[in-house]
């Protein structure tokens, strides 16, 4: 139960969001409800201008009866977002003590804490969902906390952000909503040190599980991190904004356990509704009926229903060939025609989001390499990569499990922005070297109470600009040393041609918002597991699948574990392991590296 304190005049923002809809042509979209009700949303007089200056000062006496109303309804955390906050914090402050006095059980959050980048309803919206998760998230991470020490674990456990980077258990219990795809984000980060190891800076990520696929863009060796993120964001809802670093992840509902049903126009459609764990696909057998993209991958041939999870479950065809059935025989099709078409609806899905991180931002994906991860990755990436046309396909060891593998080699990180409207030119230099020196003496002092010592930090800089007059800005690196203004504008023209195909030379550029990102030093790669020279291995058996497109054909099928470095063997194959199956078409070729990883090389 959230609470929220304001601006007198601002206590609807939450309610008013944005007017542009996801689905512009939607005439009847809803907008998300609030997480905070009306009647506890609370204003107080003060005013504070864009740069700062205090136009009316706080009265502390309008906190009276918020607090007697808070008391009253047994709210459990309070939210504090006060127009202009991010240029002048001293008012947040205040009521935060104020509420901290009169209400010590109730936890506040104040927008400046977490952010202090421009956007009313981005900053209040971020400030009120920390709020709203912080009391469980903090009782959670104690009690971890509490239970491993009994356990004799050492002190300075870590908690991955979903910028990529780990922070302390103390400040991951103060803002939780830093946390949000945290999992996903350290398989990004897995990916980004993967394409280290394999020489290839440029990697497109994709992680596919059970009820959504994840895809990611690698360039240059490092994650894209935005503040533009939105919690359950679809294609035709807006969800929630937060304002704080997110490695940039597209998510859609497509996973093995996504259903395939027909809508209202007599189309057959893929998710993003899900089967879940419980009651599962079909061929489970624990009581699904409807058909998902497992039960089409097991009717093709590409699982072995006595060699899930290593044999752990056992899939029953029969049930998948009835849940097929069930739907294709309103739509006079077989079960594997079925089963072909919902694979093929799951990887066009899975290909506009691709595109989405790649193409429609610029990149073209036969620079980059595909690194296909989750448990239902390397099902998909050879038909995905082979109509993306990439350098090859990569499925890393144990990629069921891959986001494991990137918090391992996850960086202490901490992450400071400042919003100043300013003009890029020469005149600004000197002022933009202090707002980037004051924002990186902050993250070192961050990571220094974490336990990074200063010496090891390294700092990246970066800036929001736009031309005059524009609405929304691209974000430009900035390299280390005094701001040299002239390289940064010709660098955001350069992008800006990148992102939208056009530039404006003649136009005056604007730098937004300063941020700067402190990482501790890189953890060294570790050496890739012996793997002892083993006989040419030997096909554990071979099966019918149904390669759609490229037809049906007799596959072998390989353990994994069984395949030594630089074997190579032309498809079609079925690679098996505990947690994946990789699947390779014909016409393409399997090669093992000095890794362990599965290559494939595109026909």
């Amino acid at each position: 139960r959230t609470a929220l304190v304001t601006t007198r005049g601002f206590r609807d923002v939450l309610e008013i969001g944005r007017g542009n809809r996801p689905d512009m042509y939607n005439l009847v979209s809803r907008k998300p409800p609030p997480f905070v009700p009306r009647r506890h949303r609370f204003e107080i007089r003060e005013r504070v201008d864009r740069d700062g200056v205090v136009l009316r000062p706080l009265e502390l006496e309008d906190l009276e009866p918020v607090v007697a109303a808070c008391r009253r309804d047994g709210v459990e955390a309070i939210a504090v977002c006060l127009l202009h906050s991010y240029a002048h914090p001293a008012h947040e402050q205040e009521v935060r003590d104020a509420l901290a006095g009169a209400l010590p059980e109730v936890p506040v959050t104040i927008s400046s804490e977490i952010t202090r980048e421009w956007r009313e309803y981005e900053r209040t919206s971020t400030a009120v969902l920390n709020s709203y998760v912080q009391p469980t998230v903090d009782r959670y991470l104690g009690e971890l906390e509490r239970r491993l020490a009994e356990s004799g674990l050492r002190p300075g456990l870590q908690v991955v952000q979903s910028s990529g980077g780990t922070t302390s258990l103390q400040a991951a219990r103060r803002t939780p909503i830093r946390l949000v795809e945290s999992g996903p984000a350290a398989g990004v980060i897995g990916a980004a040190r993967l394409g280290e190891r394999l020489g290839e800076p440029n990697v497109l990520y994709l992680d596919i599980g059970g009820t959504t696929a994840k895809c990611s863009l690698i360039e240059g060796g490092e994650p894209t991190t935005t503040t533009e993120y939105r919690v359950e964001w679809r294609p035709d809802y807006a969800g929630y904004p937060i304002m704080v670093p997110v490695v940039d992840i597209v998510e859609i509902g497509a996973g093995g356990g996504s259903i395939a049903w027909v809508d209202e126009g007599g189309s057959v459609r893929v998710g993003p509704r899900s089967a879940g764990a419980e009651p599962g696909p079909a061929c489970y057998g624990r009581g699904g009926q409807s058909p998902t993209v497992t039960d089409a991958k097991l009717a093709a041939g590409v699982l072995d229903p006595e060699y899930f999870l290593g044999g752990r479950l056992r899939l029953d065809p029969s049930l998948a060939a009835d849940a097929l059935r069930r739907l294709g025989d309103g739509l006079g099709l077989a079960p594997a025609e079925l089963a072909n078409g919902i694979i093929r609806l799951v990887n066009a899905n899975m290909i506009s989001a691709l595109k989405l991180v790649s193409v429609r931002r610029g990149h073209d994906p036969r620079d980059f390499v595909l690194v296909a991860a989750g448990g239902g990755g390397a099902m998909h990436a050879a038909a995905l990569g082979a109509e993306l046309q990439v350098k090859r396909v990569v499925v890393p060891p144990h990629s069921g499990v891959f986001s494991a593998w990137g918090m391992g080699l996850a960086e202490a990180r901490a992450d400071a922005a400042q919003t100043r409207v300013l003009p890029a030119s020469t005149s600004t230099a000197r002022e933009l070297d202090v707002i980037f020196a004051g924002l990186g003496q902050e993250v070192t002092a961050a990571l220094a109470a974490q336990g990074s010592g200063a010496g090891s930090v390294r700092c990246e800089r970066s800036a929001d600009m736009r031309y005059h007059g524009q609405e929304h800005a691209v974000r430009v690196p900035i390299a280390p040393g005094p701001v040299s203004v002239e390289m940064v504008v010709a660098d955001f023209h350069a992008l800006h041609r990148q992102k939208y195909t056009f530039e404006l030379e003649s136009e005056p550029v604007e730098i937004v918002t300063c941020h700067v990102s402190g990482l501790a030093a890189r953890a060294a790669l570790p050496p890739p597991p012996a793997r002892p020279a083993t006989a040419a291995p030997v096909a554990k058996g071979r099966r019918r699948v149904d390669f759609d497109a490229d037809g049906v054909h007799d596959a072998a099928v390989f353990d994994r574990h069984a395949l030594p470095p630089g074997f190579s063997v032309g498809g079609p194959v079925v690679v098996e392991e505990e947690t994946t199956t990789a699947l390779v078409h014909p016409g393409q070729t399997l090669e093992v590296d000095e890794s362990g990883n599965l290559v494939v090389l595109l026909a």
